[in-house]
């Protein structure tokens, strides 16, 4: 088969209709039209052929740059799948179990005590956790850790998660480690689901267990082995110019911008965050949800064995622990849902918000950046804005609805 490209092929030979594709222009288009967005990117491909790549508005209201299909976006959150991805690719060299205690490759985060409050109001207690937290209790936000106020589902430990400045782009990976180790868990390990800094904590046990720094790791075994040259920590004053500007709106109408595209990716960045902190493109992107598609190989390079895919696209969760919640204002995202390692995964289509078929898997970002991978279909959508907060918009259901209307077989 022929190397993976970014070339649009003919809808029709993998079985799309390129004429119900052209609804995909004007629903994207009345976000640009209506200031709800400043710009959008939009990928489909089915059966290892991209048949629909296009762009919309700008990519910087301010210097009235159009929006290009490879500008650089701020992928936040869709930089968890490729660092569990990193993770188990030293699981299948042996170097841990899953449920190996956390606190073997790091002894400070054994010493975490978990916060309880009282059931009379009276106040608080820390008491020791019923059982060690485990590699899979990281991958699979079970672990007990949480994210801070941002998500404003707020607990006391959240408060305290927020007055350490625990993800403070100037700490390292070790730092904030540390820094972490000395807060309460929220919750026993394996008893709820809580998105969390739990990804991050995965990147610095790659860089204990690899001895390389997590952004050395990413790009000796997965950005240049797989092609993604645009991927990384920062962007290169070369490429600034095409970072998109980041936007949120304004009280009445239109847009504001919340950063430019110098500010805090123009340079490498102390803390590599596992969690959030990568940058790329839909091409590059593109690569490493087909790999996934593939089960693990692309091109001819393999990175993954096939059963491991497979394991991380599985619900990993117990019944107990679903639905599960990002926040109180996305609950609607994972209705239907499972959590495997690093990813979402569709259990239940007829419970589910989104359009998808049962074993699709998928993850977004914070700034409105989404991916899904439909084994299924053979199917890949990828869809990039730069708009905060999450979830403001349906613009990731609608255009999954989209793209799935226009499969002709």
């Amino acid at each position: 088969m022929a190397n993976l490209t970014t070339v649009v092929g003919s809808p029709e030979n993998v079985g799309i209709s390129s004429e119900r594709l052209l609804r995909i222009d004007s629903s994207l288009q009345r976000y640009i039209d209506q200031e709800k967005l400043a710009g959008i990117v939009a990928l489909i491909a089915r059966e290892e052929q991209v048949c629909y790549f296009e762009r919309f508005g700008q990519m910087s209201r301010e210097t009235g740059m159009p929006m290009q299909l490879e500008t650089i976006f701020r992928i936040y959150s869709m930089t968890k799948p490729i660092t569990s991805v990193a993770a188990m690719m030293l699981w299948e060299e042996g170097r841990f179990q899953l449920d190996d205690p956390v606190s073997r490759y790091i002894p400070s985060l054994g010493k975490m005590k978990v916060h309880q409050e009282s059931g009379n109001g009276s106040g608080s207690s820390l008491v020791d956790p019923n059982r060690p937290m485990t590699i899979r209790d990281l991958l699979t936000h079970t672990a007990g850790l949480t994210y801070g106020m941002w998500l404003k589902d707020v607990s006391a430990v959240d408060r305290m998660y927020d007055d350490a400045n625990l993800l403070n782009r100037g700490h390292t990976l070790e730092e904030m480690v540390e820094k972490l180790s000395e807060l309460p868990l929220v919750f026993h390990p394996g008893t709820r689901w809580c998105y969390s800094v739990a990804t991050d904590v995965v990147a610095r046990l790659i860089e204990v267990i690899s001895g390389m720094a997590f952004d050395e790791y990413l790009q000796q075994m997965i950005f240049g082995p797989l092609a993604m040259p645009d991927t990384g920590f920062h962007v290169p004053e070369e490429k600034i110019e095409r970072l998109a500007t980041t936007y949120s709106p304004t009280m009445s109408t239109g847009l504001k911008a919340i950063d430019t595209p110098a500010d805090s990716f123009g340079r490498p960045p102390r803390f590599l965050g596992g969690g959030g902190g990568l940058v790329s493109t839909a091409p590059d992107y593109l690569r490493f949800a087909q790999m996934m598609l593939n089960k693990g190989e692309l091109d001819g390079v393999r990175f993954l064995g096939r059963k491991t895919v497979e394991l991380m696209t599985t619900n990993h969760l117990t019944p107990e622990l679903l639905p599960y919640s990002i926040s109180p204002s996305m609950s609607g995202f994972t209705k239907g849902y499972g959590f495997g390692l690093g990813f979402a995964v569709m259990q239940d289509v007829t419970r589910a918000t989104a359009m998808a078929s049962n074993g699709e898997f998928n993850w977004g970002g914070a700034a409105n950046t989404y991916f899904w991978v439909d084994p299924q279909e053979h199917l890949i959508g990828i869809l990039l804005t730069q708009f905060m907060p999450m979830a403001h918009y349906n613009i990731d259901r609608e255009f999954r609805v989209l793209a799935y209307q226009a499969l002709a077989d």
